[in-house]
């Protein structure tokens, strides 16, 4: 199947990489010139980083074309910035440029997808597939059914990502957030209001993620753990524990004060915690040695699949 990604940012070039490495000829559109200019150097170094041959953009059409680049495709994938009027605007021509059983596809983090088909038509054939970043190693994709959903492209979406070496998951109901974000974006509310509330600083709290329940959940998630220990202790647990949790049913007034100080990270030096360079560093250095270790388990598992028997 021809597949056309929309949007060859930061996303967009990872999920066309994807796509196109598992056979699939693929259009990749962009209204900036000089950034699908950047798309071969792109190509080339997650070839190199997953240890693959570099012929993945033989099957790329580059455009800046939207209609161009639609033509002929069975599934359009939108991989734009995340503006709810942009994508509403972009989804409402794809309904105009593209025939009734085309899929058409958001790579939203949050933004509900029946907001986002407002404008179209034909609203049975959208869907969301929400990648992670950065796709090639973060093989998870959350494929999302609106009310409005024929599922039988929920099925097919899947397949293709399946087959594109992804993990794909049905989620059944269009809430914001979807599973993923929705979970991580809990803890972060609790995160913030135990640093608000004084009981820890940032990096205390950041430390007992990573060392406590975080250095188990790439092994075991929290509806096995709870299972494993028993439903019943996980019961006794929450009486006495959920009233007390935070239910700011906003941003939380923290962090609406961070933004508003500046103090918004590490590029400035504060944000949650005060940051020097070299303290920094070693958090990128961290993150990017795990992610390294992640594309090494890749290549190693195409390489045993590959091996004669």
């Amino acid at each position: 199947m021809r597949v056309a990604v929309i949007g060859a940012g930061l996303m967009g070039h990872a999920i066309a990489y994807m796509l196109a490495a598992a056979g699939h000829p693929v259009a990749l559109q962009d209204p900036s010139k000089e950034t699908l200019a950047t798309v071969p150097d792109r190509f080339a170094r997650i070839a190199e980083t997953l240890g693959d041959e570099n012929d993945a953009i033989d099957r790329v059409c580059l455009f800046s074309n939207l209609a161009e680049a639609v033509e002929g495709a069975g599934m359009v994938i939108e991989a734009a910035p995340e503006k709810p009027g942009l994508k509403q605007a972009l989804f409402a021509e794809l309904d105009t440029l593209t025939g009734p059983d085309v899929i058409l596809a958001s790579n939203t983090s949050v933004i509900p997808i029946t907001r986002i088909s407002e404008r179209v038509q034909a609203k049975s054939r959208v869907i969301g597939t929400h990648f992670w970043n950065p796709p090639h190693i973060v093989r998870l994709v959350e494929v999302i059914q609106t009310e409005h959903t024929n599922l039988n492209h929920v099925d097919a979406a899947i397949a293709i990502l399946a087959n594109a070496g992804m993990s794909p998951v049905h989620v059944k109901k269009d809430v914001p957030g979807f599973i993923g974000n929705r979970l991580q974006h809990a803890l972060k509310r609790e995160a913030i209001a135990l640093v608000a509330d004084g009981v820890c600083d940032a990096k205390t709290l950041d430390f007992v993620v990573r060392e406590g329940f975080g250095a188990r959940l790439g092994v075991l998630g929290p509806l096995e753990q709870s299972d494993m220990i028993s439903v019943a202790m996980t019961l006794d647990i929450h009486e006495v524990l959920m009233p007390h949790l935070d239910n700011t049913a906003e941003a939380h007034p923290f962090l609406r004060e961070k933004v508003a100080k500046g103090e918004t990270g590490m590029p400035v030096g504060r944000g949650f915690a005060d940051w020097t360079a070299e303290e920094a560093h070693e958090v990128r250095d961290r993150f990017a040695r795990f992610m390294s270790a992640r594309a090494a388990e890749i290549r190693s598992a195409k390489a045993n699949k590959h091996k004669p028997a």
